[in-house]
């Protein structure tokens, strides 16, 4: 995967915005489908999934427990 999508849980970062989910889920979506940006025939299933994947990223860190760390 691309080394440049930072990593979104603690102790790497606190402070994780919808912005920073949203630029994650769009970095991946471009790198798996091969498109930087989709031809207009493809731009709700694009959109589709990168909204898809930042609501998944979401719930993935508001469920992760990283050990030595409260909550």
């Amino acid at each position: 995967m691309c080394r440049s999508i930072k990593t979104l849980r603690p102790p790497f970062t606190e402070d994780v915005t919808e912005e920073d989910m949203r630029a994650a889920a769009l970095q991946y979506v471009r790198k798996i489908s091969g498109f930087r940006a989709p031809a207009a025939h493809n731009a709700e299933a694009f959109e589709r999934a990168v909204q898809e994947i930042a609501e998944s990223t979401a719930r993935l860190l508001d469920t992760l427990q990283v050990r030595g760390r409260s909550a």
